[in-house]
């Protein structure tokens, strides 16, 4: 049996954000937590949260987007929202499941505005990095409410 913490990590698109926390989670935390991530409203892998994942290690280009229906009846410990949207549309878990809201910034909104795709890349690896940071802290940096 599984003994390991399991986490949610809960965003709109399930296109980016989300998708970066599952991964850095199961690469620097794979021993004691499992990782899962989905979206509200599942809209396709982002080509460049691909290329910023790439460019630290780690292909995410055969993960794909899914939403909460396609994970069955899972028992999570912690569903973590990674935006807004998420947060205000998170639906009902058991109570034994902790909601923790860690809000990122959206790299595709903030890359909307971009000059060129170096400045919109930018981005991406300013946020993946920030994930990166509040995964290596996990478990000790959730907090219950």
């Amino acid at each position: 049996m599984d003994r390991r913490m399991k986490i949610l990590f809960l965003c709109s698109g399930n296109s980016c954000r989300s998708q970066m926390a599952e991964a850095w989670t199961n690469r620097l935390k794979g021993n004691d937590i499992m990782a899962l991530s989905a979206g509200v409203s599942p809209k396709g892998l982002d080509p460049r949260a691909v290329k910023a994942m790439a460019e630290a290690g780690i292909d995410i280009s055969r993960q794909r987007s899914k939403g909460l229906d396609s994970l069955g009846e899972k028992d999570f410990d912690y569903v973590i929202t990674l935006c807004d949207n998420a947060r205000e549309s998170c639906p009902y878990f058991p109570a034994k499941t902790a909601l923790v809201h860690m809000g990122f910034e959206d790299p595709p909104a903030l890359a909307a505005g971009a000059l060129d795709e170096e400045e919109a890349m930018g981005h991406y690896r300013r946020v993946r990095d920030e994930i990166k940071d509040f995964v290596a802290g996990l478990p000790a940096s959730l907090k219950r409410g």
